[in-house]
């Protein structure tokens, strides 16, 4: 049986559309795109790249936190930037924040609403992720089978 999505509703980075901002399916979560907004005003967190995208990373971290992971248990992220002149600083940044095993990233250049420089979306691991052996899919020791004596009865003769 596949597992249901659980939407994870998450009251310090309030959402700014109709969209669910967290959905849990199984051991995984999928963010919304979480911009640059400072949650306290609803404004732009700052007019330059770098505060925009350290307070969209706040606002991912917020969210993960609240649906029971965090940074360090994202797998892939999406990080959708304005300016391409911008990719030496989200390199920076992506290297100060994902210090160790670096989530893969897809950086597509579009168009931002409400003059954002930066939104990042991810997916991430949450719960007990460890592996668990699957009973399934053990092998199982099976004894020769003996023909019992209906078989052997059924057996042509020649």
């Amino acid at each position: 049986m596949a597992p249901r999505p659980h939407v994870v509703e998450t009251p310090r980075v309030p959402r700014i559309g109709p969209y669910s901002q967290v959905m849990r399916v199984g051991s995984l979560l999928f963010t919304a795109g979480q911009p640059g907004i400072d949650p306290g005003t609803g404004a732009a967190a700052g007019e330059t790249f770098e505060a925009q995208a350290r307070q969209a990373i706040a606002n991912l971290r917020a969210v993960l936190e609240d649906a029971g992971s965090g940074l360090e248990r994202v797998v892939k992220t999406t990080c959708f930037v304005a300016d391409a002149t911008a990719f030496p600083k989200l390199n920076e940044l992506y290297a100060e924040y994902f210090p160790s095993a670096p989530p893969v990233r897809s950086t597509p250049i579009v168009g931002l609403p409400r003059g954002l420089l930066f939104s990042i979306e991810a997916i991430a691991l949450v719960g007990d992720t460890r592996r668990r052996p699957n009973k399934r899919l053990q092998p199982t020791r099976t004894r020769p089978r003996s023909r019992t004596k209906s078989a052997r009865r059924s057996r042509p003769r020649g």
